[in-house]
């Protein structure tokens, strides 16, 4: 092992290792094993809170924008910090949601809307616009 340190949010440790027959030098990152939570989704089914779906649906909503994966991973993080710090053993699928989209708000307001679009099911586009109305009202008292 050439270097091992602890990444910001204190979830995973990043090692750099050489292989000692070829010399290729690689990264691995490990996770604190942290107690199951389950995540209650809006059907009232539980799984296993999975922070690779988390990520999927956030580069979904953030394809083509001028968003960088660390911002993305520091979503994440935020998010599975917050869900590990205030629940014991379930949280509701709509709290995670939520979180995410204050998240995506501040960091890309066309990911914002790509991912309520698809969290909150908008069925036309009255629903864009009622999404839409607060954040215009704010630029324009700005």
């Amino acid at each position: 092992m050439i270097d091992s340190r602890a990444s910001e949010d204190g979830f995973v440790i990043r090692r750099r290792r050489e292989c000692q027959s070829c010399e290729r030098r690689y990264t691995t990152y490990e996770r604190v094993e942290e107690r199951p939570v389950k995540v209650v989704k809006k059907d009232g089914t539980r799984i296993a809170f999975d922070r690779n779906k988390i990520k999927s649906g956030i580069e979904k909503a953030c394809w083509k924008r001028s968003v960088r994966d660390d911002q993305i991973e520091d979503i994440i993080a935020m998010v599975e910090n917050d869900v590990y710090a205030n629940f014991e053993s379930e949280v509701e699928s709509v709290y995670i949601g939520e979180r995410i989209m204050v998240h995506l708000r501040q960091l890309d307001q066309v990911a914002y809307v790509r991912f309520a679009s698809v969290y909150r099911e908008f069925k036309d586009v009255h629903d864009f616009v009622d999404e839409l109305q607060p954040m215009l009202k704010e630029s324009q008292s700005e």
